[in-house]
């Protein structure tokens, strides 16, 4: 609940099971049940156009949700009290037909590398499919640009320590099987599954966070390592090791300045 309250979500829906093709939905339905919150976005590219967002703010409104056949949940980057501003990063690590997940987990390490030396905290979670995602928290301060130009320069200097296994191309079929590094999805109205959401696989997966010893000692084999049956044990044993999500919230102000300075 804590990382979907205040926020906008997209919710992927799967009425007929997830071996049939879901849909996306933002809208709250006309018949949705009154109790719902709701927050209304205007369109930036259809005038006139407002989305009314399903707010989670509360346990009923999750469990209605699920009866909805709601399976992926998609918060905003950023809250309702700074839409413009996200109040984190996302490195997505994307793997291709010709990557291995070991390559996905060497990749996140040069990125928390990366931001270590400049004094900035991060935090991975599996993607729950077949990637993994780091996670940088940010103050609210900054646009969904520069935030989008920040994590475009980190993924340029881990493309740079990983030519061979990574890429920065957007085109599908140009990107020879490697791990994608995206940088696009910190954008403004994009959206990412939620940690702890499940995802449509056999097995029902879940997007799980992770510790860095983990990665590092080699303790996770796969995306989906993590499910609906054995992810209530790791709570238990772990607690939630993402709070440092919601809580270190970090300045990257002189960063961002240095960036500009080397265009």
């Amino acid at each position: 609940m804590k990382y979907l309250r205040g926020r906008p979500v997209v919710f992927q829906r799967f009425p007929q099971g997830i071996r049939k093709k879901g849909f996306y939905q933002k809208n709250f339905p006309s018949e949705g049940p009154s109790w719902v919150k709701t927050y209304p976005v205007a369109s930036r590219s259809s005038a006139n156009k407002v989305t009314q967002y399903i707010m989670v703010e509360d346990v009923q409104t999750l469990v209605w949700l699920g009866n909805q056949a709601c399976i992926e949940i998609h918060p905003w980057f950023s809250s309702i009290q700074s839409l413009d501003k996200p109040d984190f990063a996302v490195f997505d690590l994307d793997p291709m037909e010709n990557s291995t997940f070991q390559q996905v987990l060497k990749v996140s390490l040069t990125i928390k590398e990366l931001l270590q030396e400049v004094g900035l905290q991060c935090y991975p979670k599996t993607s729950g499919s077949t990637g993994l995602q780091v996670y940088l928290p940010l103050e609210p301060h900054y646009s969904y640009e520069e935030v989008r130009d920040f994590v475009h320069y980190f993924c340029v200097l881990a493309h740079q320590v990983h030519p061979e296994i990574t890429t920065l191309e957007r085109k599908v079929d140009k990107r020879q099987g490697k791990i994608y590094l995206d940088f696009l999805q910190n954008a403004w109205g994009k959206t990412i599954n939620a940690p702890y959401s499940l995802r449509p696989h056999p097995g029902a997966p879940v997007s799980t966070p992770l510790l860095w010893k983990e990665i590092e000692q080699s303790q996770i084999q796969s995306s989906t390592d993590f499910h609906i049956f054995n992810i209530g044990q790791r709570l238990q044993e772990q607690g939630d090791i993402f709070e440092g999500v919601l809580k270190n919230k970090q300045n990257i102000r002189h960063i961002l300045q240095n960036i500009l300075a080397l265009r």
